[in-house]
């Protein structure tokens, strides 16, 4: 099935009970498969008059107690910033799927890795969130249940970041029932207004998304970071592929890394002694994991569909290390194996 078709189903055999959104290639099918599946599940659905109103929805309905999901994509994704920054203040479960497109403005429907800076980073202040990059359509499954269950376990929101190539594309994927496979799930409860009587059986519900003072929002924030540096042990995620003695560590996220892992088994055959290491994760960010496996290697090598989104990334977690650093970047054109194997040997021949 396509990779669109799977995040319906991985929405709705997470328990999601409804979706928002407004048409953007190429997450449109995101909406048409859940709108199919709505009948037969008891699911909701409503396309907005735009794409804040969808992302002030989503988070209407997840403080009333509901599962729910958005997903847009390029321009679209800008404009959900503002609603992000509002459930990042306001410590919203919301879920977001992106599927990524070329940019900056309308530029391309079809696929790019240029919104990986403004998923993780976008909005105004000190916003925290959790971002999973995705590199197939087992990924899209999988992490889809994964983020809905991580916005409501840490209460921030959370992002799955696929893209075009793997919207539109078909592969085989293993569809499954989580709870049958032990997978978490989330445990949803309205937030607004839970049960009790506010002050008698619990406390007021007091949700804040503007300040009086500047002492008392940094206060707030202090409180969020603090939060999220506890919880990112338990979310942070990483792939490796290993190499004994590695000399070369290719990094690459999304649909790249299927190409970096091929292209490491090619420089390995040929007697390169290539690794490659993907992070899943993209906030928090496996800084640990790429030190650890970037200090073993004589030359590290970035491969992003974007002009250095994920190297910029990269050389701040890998600062002190005197490992030398280069990128292939391609912004909003895919990468093949065969272009990072050429790369590498290159790379390798200057340093």
């Amino acid at each position: 099935m396509t990779g669109n078709e799977v995040v319906a189903w991985a929405a709705l055999a997470a328990g999601a009970q409804a979706m928002f959104g407004y048409p953007i290639t190429p997450q449109n099918e995101i909406m048409h498969y859940w709108t199919r599946l709505a009948p037969e599940h008891g699911l909701r659905f409503l396309q907005t008059e735009d794409e804040l109103s969808a992302g002030f929805a989503t988070i209407g309905a997840a403080l009333a107690g509901s599962l729910v999901f958005c997903a847009t994509a390029g321009p679209g994704n800008v404009l959900m910033q503002e609603p992000i920054s509002m459930a990042e203040m306001m410590r919203v479960p919301a879920v977001w799927v992106i599927q990524q497109r070329g940019g900056p403005s309308t530029a391309t429907v079809i696929y790019s890795q240029q919104e990986t800076r403004l998923t993780c980073f976008g909005g105004n202040g000190e916003g925290l969130r959790i971002v999973y990059s995705t590199s197939s359509h087992q990924d899209l499954f999988d992490y889809v249940i994964k983020a809905l269950w991580a916005a409501w376990e840490f209460r921030f929101p959370a992002f799955v970041l696929g893209d075009g190539y793997q919207a539109k594309m078909r592969e085989p994927v293993t569809l499954y029932d989580p709870e049958s496979a032990g997978v978490n799930l989330p445990s949803v409860e309205p937030i607004l207004k839970p049960e009790g009587v506010p002050s008698v059986d619990r406390e007021p519900v007091h949700l804040r998304n503007t300040f009086n003072i500047e002492e008392e929002l940094m206060d707030v924030l202090m409180g969020h970071i603090r939060d999220y540096l506890d919880m990112s042990s338990r979310v942070v995620e990483s792939e490796e592929h290993p190499c004994e003695d590695p000399e070369v560590l290719v990094v690459a996220h999304g649909v790249v890394w299927r190409s970096a892992r091929e292209a490491v088994s090619v420089l390995r055959d040929q007697g390169i002694k290539a690794g490659g290491f993907r992070p899943i994760t993209l906030r928090p960010f496996p800084e640990e994991s790429l030190r650890a496996a970037a200090e073993k290697v004589k030359l590290t090598v970035v491969v992003e569909s974007a002009y250095g989104q994920l190297e910029s990334m990269v050389r701040d977690r890998l600062y002190g290390l005197k490992v030398p650093v280069r990128s292939l970047l391609k912004p909003g054109v895919g990468v093949t194996a065969e272009e990072i194997v050429d790369s590498v040997i290159q790379f390798s021949k200057e340093v």
